[in-house]
């Protein structure tokens, strides 16, 4: 008896689609990606060189508005602002998530409470958590109003008004918001660490402080990288937190790039030199994202042959 083609043709059609089915998949995230990242961006871009002014215009305009966005006092202090805010929130969503996390690690009581209740923030919405901590900060909503309402008449607690501390009032709510976030991916990195290294350092009669600093630490150190590059993202495209904390002020107090970019935009229809900002934002982007991907892609490929 002779074999049914079609028999023979099946296993191999249920191997092509089996082996093709993740990249089809992955078409409709690559079409969204090339539609709304490449192509908005390139068009973000050639705005920015245009003769755009309310409505726009492709004609080509130079790079003027770039020179006159770089002489303009507020984006240089929005600039200056987005430097101070992001290395404090960084480096104090860091080091407070690393806390948290050693003491969760110590196997205590509870735990899975306690790790809901510090990831918990990070549920909320910068919108949500600005808006919350403003009704706090406030001194006609918050603790300054709680403390004249039981007696203290001359107690003030007006930073969200003050031009010298509402930039660290954003960075206080930035750090309590996405702690929770480092926590949980440096957790995760602790609770990976071969048993064996921290027994070892116990015998040696390394303390616990030491032993985490020594050992456990420096061993999860691309963890440390990914969470900083994570966080460097929010950082620069800030923008609802600070909206709905301070709305960039007082006066220019708390602005920060991506404010500008929406004023110059949709409040003074300057749409050349607001694209010429989000161009400058993407450009602070990629000077975080690239090395890390590059940087990624050679990690890998060292992990690979060393493990081949």
């Amino acid at each position: 008896m002779m074999a049914d083609p079609s028999n023979a043709t099946r296993p191999r059609l249920s191997a092509i689609l089996s082996g093709w089915t993740p990249q089809l998949v992955l078409v409709p995230t690559l079409v969204a990606a090339l539609v709304y990242v490449v192509i908005f961006s390139l068009w973000t871009i050639w705005i920015s060189v245009s003769k755009s002014t309310l409505l726009p215009n492709m004609a080509y305009g130079g790079f003027g508005e770039y020179a006159a966005l770089w002489q303009s006092k507020r984006w240089i202090v929005s600039y200056q602002n987005l430097f101070l805010f992001g290395t404090l929130y960084v480096v104090g969503s860091l080091v407070t998530g690393t806390l948290l996390a050693i003491l969760i690690d110590q196997r205590v009581r509870f735990e899975s409470v306690w790790r809901t209740i510090f990831l918990y923030p990070l549920a909320i919405s910068f919108i949500v958590t600005g808006t919350v901590w403003r009704w706090i900060f406030h001194p006609q909503t918050g603790v300054e109003k709680a403390l004249h309402d039981i007696g203290w008449l001359s107690a003030q607690f007006d930073w969200i008004t003050d031009r010298d501390m509402a930039l660290y009032v954003v960075i206080f709510t930035g750090i309590w918001h996405s702690s929770g976030f480092a926590m949980a991916l440096i957790l995760a990195g602790l609770r990976s660490v071969d048993a064996d290294l921290i027994k070892a350092a116990q015998i040696d009669g390394a303390s616990m402080p030491r032993t985490y600093r020594k050992v456990v630490l420096p061993t999860i150190w691309p963890i440390f990288v990914a969470v900083t590059v994570v966080l460097l993202q929010f950082a620069i495209k800030t923008y609802d937190l600070v909206v709905a904390l301070t709305q960039g002020g007082p006066g220019v107090a708390t602005t920060v790039p991506a404010i500008v970019v929406y004023d110059l935009m949709f409040q003074r229809g300057q749409i050349a030199q607001g694209a010429a900002a989000a161009v400058m934002i993407l450009v602070a982007l990629a000077l975080v994202l690239v090395p890390y991907a590059i940087w990624s892609g050679i990690r890998a490929k060292r992990e690979a042959a060393h493990h081949g």
